[in-house]
């Protein structure tokens, strides 16, 4: 009992929790911040610098993109709060687990970055020469965990992406339905739908599908709620993130029925429909219209599509369906729902109500 409580203390010492919480909410969140950071913005930047003719905006979107590894590894060790030593030392590890988790690497990284950084902060400070112990521990696990797990992670994550994607191509109907509502009730848990993305690398109609389920949830609750949050609560929950109303939705959970209603309708009109396809950075197909991110991850996959010669040209038709899909249809049927939801009692005034 001594040495458990020993252990327990040390663990609690250094600042080691180890919970579902920290690990899938707190790592994942950080980490599709990261991804942001890096692969996502370079991505944009390089893709709309190419296509306005500023070279300087291709060359920072190419640097962004290179440092994806890195940047995702670093922003979960900044979640779990480790020592500065440590937090630097991910920059190699997050490196590793993404090149060698190949289209998977986001997994790679989440898996290999987490264990990296506990055992670090284990270590740090634990010896007098803390300035070779700590990197060369945080640094050595992270490379070998990497070589020995990131292959197979990224393999695994890749292959349930690939089978989610063909799924959805074979049934375009029923995985668009299911697809956009697990990944939209994915986007408005604390959890991080864009890093599930991400890690899956989930494009094509499969991530078309994703998109209409985010926008679902942030456009409808930012639509259903305006009568309590007005034009503030219009922002934050349409350009921001639907997560803010998770506190609501545990008070009541009703009021979640119109969002996930009308990604069940718009996820489908995405993939049979409008052939709406993401095609740009996997996890763009997990931001919904945050910073409109969700839109420009399509518009960069269409004009990747253009260069390598499977799509002639942008369309009017696919205007129609993005915006379709993204606001007009997430605000019209998610207000009907709420109104109906209003109507028969179960959501109450104040119900949507946010502290803003």
């Amino acid at each position: 009992m001594e040495k458990k409580n020993g252990f327990k203390n040390f663990l609690q010492r250094k600042g080691i929790e180890v919970s579902a919480k920290k690990y899938l909410i707190d790592a994942m969140s950080a980490m599709a911040q990261g991804l942001f950071a890096s692969l996502l913005i370079g991505t944009i930047l390089s893709t709309l610098g190419d296509k306005i003719g500023v070279e300087f905006m291709v060359t920072a979107g190419n640097y962004a993109k290179a440092v994806t590894g890195p940047a995702m590894a670093i922003s979960i060790g900044y979640a779990l709060n480790c020592p500065n030593l440590v937090l630097f030392c991910l920059a190699a590890v997050g490196q590793a687990a993404n090149e060698l988790g190949g289209a998977g690497g986001p997994l790679a990284v989440l898996v290999v970055a987490i264990i990296a950084a506990e055992i670090g902060k284990a270590i740090s400070k634990e010896t007098k020469i803390d300035i070779l112990v700590t990197p060369a521990v945080t640094i050595g696990v992270g490379v070998i965990l990497s070589l020995l797990l990131a292959p197979g992670l990224g393999a695994a994550a890749s292959s349930f992406g690939q089978l989610v994607m063909w799924a959805t191509e074979l049934q375009p109907f029923f995985m668009g339905i299911l697809v956009s509502t697990l990944v939209g009730i994915a986007l408005t848990l604390p959890i991080s739908s864009a890093a599930i993305c991400a890690a899956l690398s989930l494009t094509g109609l499969a991530g078309g599908a994703a998109v209409a389920g985010c926008c679902a949830q942030m456009i409808g609750f930012a639509v259903m709620s305006f009568k309590e949050n007005k034009v503030s609560g219009l922002i934050a929950q349409g350009i921001g993130t639907s997560m803010l109303q998770m506190g609501n939705i545990v008070r009541n959970p009703k009021i979640w029925i119109a969002p996930i209603l009308t990604s069940m309708i718009t996820g489908p009109l995405a993939t049979c429909l409008f052939k709406l396809k993401m095609n740009g950075a996997a996890v763009a197909s997990g931001m919904g219209t945050c910073g409109f991110v969700g839109q420009i991850g399509v518009y960069t996959g269409w004009i990747n599509d253009i260069s390598e010669g499977t799509k002639t040209a942008i369309t009017s038709f696919d205007w129609i369906g993005l915006v379709l899909i993204c606001f007009v249809l997430p605000a019209v049927l998610t207000y009907i729902f709420g109104n109906i939801l209003r109507k028969i009692g179960w959501i109450k005034e104040n119900d949507l109500k946010l502290d803003l």
